[in-house]
């Protein structure tokens, strides 16, 4: 299952939110999702966990848990929407 991970502390690495869902099972991967201009977290990231079970408790036991000082937001990913297609447009 995939879990979004939102509020989280600027400085939180990847080590450190796979670290934080390990208490509570198995973890594929955990990305905190930075800005590709500055490489700088933006505040939210993913982590993958192949239990369903443990993945739901994972999600129960960390929504509204302190992380460095905030609450975490955390709950089922969704889907990414389909990105709109094509757009620009050249000069008639």
């Amino acid at each position: 299952m995939n879990i979004f991970v939102g509020n989280l502390p600027f400085t939180t690495s990847d080590d450190d939110l796979r670290e934080a869902f390990a208490a509570f099972g198995a973890v594929d991967s955990a990305q905190v999702i930075t800005d590709r201009e500055t490489g700088r977290s933006r505040g939210f990231g993913f982590v993958e966990m192949p239990n369903n079970d443990e993945a739901q408790q994972a999600i129960t036991g960390m929504n509204g848990a302190d992380l460095g000082g905030r609450n975490l937001t955390v709950n089922e990913a969704r889907p990414k929407p389909p990105r709109g297609g094509g757009g620009g447009g050249g000069r008639w």
